[in-house]
């Protein structure tokens, strides 16, 4: 368990485990845990790491994505709503793993935009995107990669009667487009609301 941070921290070593660093400061655990969460006005996230890191770096998790039959996934934004928010990680993907890793090997580029865009919708039968060809589905993200950067999660109560869930924002998105529309331009949603409920496989562009 560790405290997030904002921009937060996905791959910490051992040694800030809130139980570590209470360790040192000799107080309980818990103690230290309720005293980070008071700080920034009582907003601060704790990460509790789930799977694949028991040796405090995310190398197996490299092994993983590097091993010819793995597709990236995981990239629901509202399936677990107020427990995690998993629509970030195209993002974290490109920030992280493309451009700040600094304990360990890092991926190209062009191969995290592939395995984003190209190789998972090819996986699922979308074979008319992922792709910038004439006839292909015009979905695109302009992204000013230098600015890229991933905050905090935070609190959003904007779920029908006013239901939680977690919302993660990014800066560098110049522009989403969805069919050839601009629908968001800087973070802000244009008011175009192109796109179409998918019913099944989409045949390949002529």
């Amino acid at each position: 368990m560790f405290i997030l941070g904002d921009p937060p921290d996905y791959e910490q070593p051992l040694e800030q485990t809130i139980e570590a660093r209470a360790r040192r400061q000799k107080i309980p655990p818990t103690e230290l845990a309720y005293d980070l969460l008071l700080e920034n006005d009582g907003h601060n996230a704790l990460y509790v790491t789930l799977c694949n890191y028991e040796y405090g770096s995310l190398d197996s998790s490299l092994a993983m994505m590097r091993h010819p039959g793995a597709v990236l996934g995981l990239g629901d934004g509202g399936a677990h709503c107020g427990t995690i928010c998993d629509g970030s990680y195209p993002t974290f993907m490109l920030t992280h793993w493309v451009r700040d890793r600094a304990r360990g090997p890092r991926m190209s580029l062009p191969s995290v935009v592939k395995a984003l865009s190209r190789d998972t919708a090819q996986t699922v039968g979308l074979d008319d995107r992922g792709v910038i060809a004439t006839g292909a589905k015009a979905d695109l993200n302009v992204i000013d990669f230098d600015r890229l950067t991933l905050h905090a999660p935070t609190v959003a109560h904007d779920l029908p009667g006013g239901g939680r869930r977690l919302v993660q924002r990014a800066d560098g998105y110049a522009a989403t487009i969805v069919s050839g529309e601009v629908v968001y331009r800087d973070g802000a949603a244009t008011g175009a609301l192109p796109g179409r409920l998918v019913r099944g496989p989409q045949r390949a562009f002529p």
